[in-house]
This record gives structure tokens, C-alpha cells and sequence, in this order.
């Protein structure tokens, strides 16, 4: 077959696989973007990348990607080894007009993979494969969330060696998708000399803002995994999930040892089974996956459907009206909720 007993054949499979990858790469970039300004709206793109079919398909094929473009790279550099012969000893210096990172793709490519192998143990391995297995990663007694991926953006920079590998992974990624990038293009038949100079620099404006984000990203997550502790974290985490009303659905957001400050204060009327850490317990209250307020526990916790708390808010009762004959007083024992 063409694609594969010829060097231009494995040079375009080459081509098109690594623009796959490039593509890829922006987009992943794109979407850690929204980790910086919208964390809960980051979490959201986390759960609809889950272990859905669409996410599975698209993770096979990113990996087939990989593969190919990982076999085809090693394939071409043992062909033009053997070309060259012994002649290849004979040069010290590196040709005028070939940039050193076309010298060295292959190193480049290793130190990228050695990368992406970390950060697949850091975030793949936690989220969308402990979903496919139907367990949650445990961190300190924890069960953390497949799907939340703020805490594993936070377990992982609060580790000190964490931003200097993944800077060290970037730098390489810059100059082995660099030299890539117009390379494709050429294999494609762009060479001449109108287009290749424009190819070169779109390469580098490309490349530079893409990776130059990745670091932004880096350093920010970074000073807020040092700044913030992983309890404020997934306290923000259960917050941005009982605004759904998911946590009485939600399998995947269980036990977690700590005391949520919501519940400093808790009279008789509440214990947080699961959630929360409330440190009373009521028999009104057994099973209970949360506490709301200081004082109650919301229906969507308890089991009820009554209004429980010193205020009938939908986000307490679980509906969209909480009202009237929703809430009554003789269960909530609380003025705020009257008939």
C-alpha cells in the first residue's frame, strides 16, 4: 500500500495525523481556558466529556491517533537511519537552513510523550476511566467526583513538581509542534517559496499563543491550588452541584470526612450523612446527602416534601416554588416557613 511502502506515503500519514493532534491540542487548550474564568462552567464540559459514547469514540480515536503518529515517527527515523548509513557519524555540525528542532523531532516527541503520560496518570486515569470502572479516585478518605474537574486540577498544582514538569513538557511541545506544523504542509506540497515563509510564521504564531496559554494556565492553577485548601475547593464543587439539585441523584459525590463550616451550629434537626459532615444526627434527617443553612436539612436531603429552614427558597426545597402549602411549620418548627 502507498501509505505505507513509500516515505511520501508515511510522511503524509504523518501529516494528517499530526494535524489531528494539533487541532486537539488547541482545543484542549481552549477548554482549560474556561477553568480560569469559569470553573463551575469547566466542571459542566467535564461531565458532558464523561464516559459518554460520543467522549469514548472520541478518546479511541485520539489514542489511534497517538499510536499511529508515535509508530509512523519511529518508522521514518529508522528508514532514514539506514539511508544515511555510516555518513550520518560524519557530520558534528547541524546543516545551514535546518532548524534544530527538525534535528532532533524525535527527542522532542519522546519528552512529549514522557508529558503525556503524567498527565493522563493526573487526570485521565481519575476521571473518565474511574467512571468506565464504576469507582471514584479516593484522595485523604475522600471519594472525589469522575466529573469534577476543578479538585483534580487542585490535587494535582498543589504538587510543587507538577508546574515545573508541565513547563518543561510545554517548551518541548512548542518546538516539536513548530517545526510540525509547517512541515505538514510541505510533505502536502506547499514548498514553494511564496507559501512556506507565511506556512513558518503562521507555525509560529500558532504555536506560540497555544502553549503560551497552556503556561498561563499552569502558573494560575498553580497560585490557586497554594492558595486555596482541597476542602474550600470541594466545598465550591457541591455548590456549584446542589445549584442543579444533583446531589440526591448524583452517585458520584459521596462521603467526605470533614466538617462543612454550613453546619457550624448544627441543632438536632440535621446531620449530613454523606455530605457535609454535619456532627448531629435526627431521625428526620437519616440518609440525609447535605445540609442547607445552619439550622435545617432540604427536602432533596432528607427525603421530605416539606420546606425545612428559616427560608423557603427553591434552592432548599428542590422546586421551582416554594411556597403555601409546600412548607409547614409543624415539621420545620421555623416561623420562616408558614403555611
Amino acid at each position: 500500500m502507498w501509505l505505507t511502502c513509500s516515505s511520501v506515503g508515511r510522511k503524509l500519514v504523518m501529516a494528517i495525523t499530526g494535524a489531528c493532534l494539533v487541532l486537539f491540542v488547541t482545543f484542549h487548550c481552549l477548554m482549560n481556558g474556561v477553568a480560569l474564568f469559569w470553573p463551575s462552567g469547566y466542571n459542566a464540559v467535564c461531565e458532558f466529556l464523561g464516559a459518554n459514547w460520543y467522549a469514548l469514540v472520541a478518546t479511541v480515536g485520539l489514542a489511534a491517533l497517538f499510536i499511529i503518529h508515535i509508530i509512523y515517527a519511529l518508522w521514518l527515523t529508522v528508514q532514514n537511519r539506514k539511508a544515511r548509513g555510516n555518513d550520518r557519524y560524519a557530520v558534528t555540525a547541524t546543516p545551514k537552513g535546518v532548524e534544530w528542532s527538525s534535528q532532533n523531532m524525535l527527542v522532542l516527541g519522546i519528552v512529549v510523550l514522557a508529558f503525556l503520560v503524567v498527565h493522563l496518570i493526573q487526570f485521565w486515569a481519575k476521571m473518565q476511566l474511574q467512571e468506565l470502572l464504576g469507582t471514584e479516585y479516593v484522595h485523604d478518605g475522600v471519594e472525589v467526583a469522575p466529573a469534577a474537574g476543578t479538585l483534580f486540577i487542585q490535587l494535582a498544582f498543589s504538587q510543587v513538581w507538577t508546574p515545573i514538569v508541565y513547563i518543561i513538557g510545554f517548551v518541548a511541545l512548542w518546538f516539536h509542534m513548530n517545526h510540525g506544523f509547517w512541515s505538514m504542509f510541505q510533505t502536502a506540497g506547499w514548498d514553494n517559496d511564496t507559501w512556506l515563509p507565511r506556512l513558518k510564521c503562521i507555525s509560529c504564531w500558532w504555536t506560540t499563543i497555544v502553549v503560551g496559554l497552556f503556561i498561563a494556565q499552569a502558573i494560575v492553577f498553580t497560585v490557586r491550588a497554594n492558595t486555596n485548601d482541597f476542602e474550600t475547593e470541594y466545598n465550591e464543587y457541591l455548590q456549584y452541584k446542589a445549584s442543579e439539585y444533583a446531589l440526591s441523584t448524583d452517585d458520584f459525590n459521596a462521603g467526605f470526612p470533614f466538617t462543612d463550616p454550613a453546619c457550624e451550629g448544627m441543632n438536632a434537626d440535621c446531620k449530613g450523612h454523606r455530605h457535609g459532615g454535619c456532627p448531629k444526627e435526627a431521625a428526620a434527617c437519616e440518609g440525609a446527602q447535605t445540609c442547607e443553612g445552619a439550622q435545617a436539612c432540604s427536602p432533596a436531603a432528607c427525603g421530605k416534601e416539606v420546606c425545612k429552614g428559616a427560608e423557603c427558597s427553591p434552592e432548599a426545597c428542590g422546586k421551582p416554588v416554594c411556597k403555601g402549602s409546600q412548607c409547614d411549620t409543624e415539621v420545620c418548627g421555623n416561623p420562616g416557613c408558614a403555611k
